[in-house]
């Protein structure tokens, strides 16, 4: 955890380089919008305005939570093993739109229920699944800050194979309700206003969830303004293992992507931790979760993709890559004003 100090913010001067190549583009200024702020942001986080995105992998943290116990979710914890063993096997959602855009998928098993054996699946468990936040903690601090450890020593292999950017993902039941738990904590809003039906709940289903999340909330007491400790009472072990990623991504120099509801919860978690850790965030989409844009508005930060995307596993984030892709193209190797006979655009007040 010691490494988090060292975490700073991205390179001024590399980003500004990348301003002036993006300007020397035969092209409107900043008619690529985001996606031109992205490539900038990145430069800074690379240290360089000359990069590529070749080597990428998605990693998907996989945990049960306790809180099922409660009803507040349409499936068990043995889905979780079911997803994570296809993840792991290659044949999940995230492995197939991962295929398409030449994206490795690592699934570490940082928490869940049962233990399984599949191939590639990493083994970093913590526990079999958190206690039931409704009746306490969902973990210790001690468990909270091996969990977001976990995170960072990934990112620090990943750096070590020269992976350029990173995907965050998850999968375990019941995280929805912990981290729509953590969202009204962090934002001061009742549950009602952060909290959505999940993979697929009535409304007797989301009246019950809402009510246990308003009943973890008054028996934990959480401060805000200790985001570890908000983590290891209302948290998961998923979350935990991505806001690590992200914390990562501000150590190791790389870019990480922001996925869901979900993960938009770890990255202010890890914010609340480091907020330097915010300028190695990338935004991928805004969730359909009722907490999605507003989380994202604490975090400051304008989705890419509003295509009421949900599923989890890392696949929204996933989709950001392409557009990446193609901005790139246009930022490396488009015609530039230097080499034709016309005048370039200014920037007009």
């Amino acid at each position: 955890m010691e490494l988090i100090k060292s975490i700073t913010y991205p390179d001024r001067k590399a980003m500004e380089l990348a301003g002036k190549k993006w300007d020397g583009v035969a092209k409107p200024l900043g008619s690529l919008g985001l996606l031109e702020e992205a490539v900038i942001q990145i430069a800074g986080i690379k240290g360089s305005a000359d990069f590529t995105l070749e080597k990428r992998c998605a990693v998907v943290m996989c945990a049960d939570n306790g809180v099922i116990s409660e009803g507040v979710t349409q499936s068990g914890s043995e889905v979780t093993g079911i997803v994570a063993r296809a993840i792991a096997e290659g044949t999940s959602n995230v492995n197939l739109i991962a295929h398409k855009f030449g994206t490795s998928v690592i699934p570490v098993d940082i928490g869940m229920k049962d233990t399984i054996s599949a191939p590639n699946l990493v083994m970093r468990k913590i526990r079999n699944g958190t206690f039931n936040i409704a009746n306490g903690s969902a973990m210790s601090l001690d468990e909270a800050q091996r969990a977001v450890s976990v995170g960072i020593d990934i990112v620090r292999t990943l750096s070590e194979k020269g992976i350029d950017i990173i995907v965050t993902g998850e999968m375990g039941i019941g995280n929805t309700t912990t981290s729509s738990a953590i969202a009204s904590v962090l934002l001061g809003l009742p549950p009602e206003r952060v909290t959505g039906r999940g993979a697929g709940l009535d409304s007797a289903g989301l009246k019950r969830k809402t009510e246990v999340i308003r009943r973890a909330v008054e028996i934990n007491a959480p401060d805000k303004s200790r985001p570890m400790e908000l983590l290891a009472k209302l948290g998961g072990f998923d979350i935990a293992g991505m806001a690590g990623l992200f914390l990562g991504g501000g150590i190791y120099k790389i870019p990480v992507v922001i996925d869901g509801f979900i993960s938009a919860v770890a990255a202010a978690i890890a914010v609340g931790i480091c907020p330097a850790a915010r300028e190695y965030m990338l935004c991928s989409h805004v969730s359909k979760e009722p907490a999605g844009m507003l989380l994202l508005n604490y975090l400051g930060k304008k989705p890419l993709i509003t295509s009421e995307l949900c599923l989890g596993e890392g696949t929204g984030g996933l989709f950001l890559l392409p557009m990446l892709d193609g901005a790139l193209a246009v930022y490396h190797s488009s015609h530039r004003f230097d080499n034709l006979p016309m005048e370039r655009y200014v920037k007009l007040n």
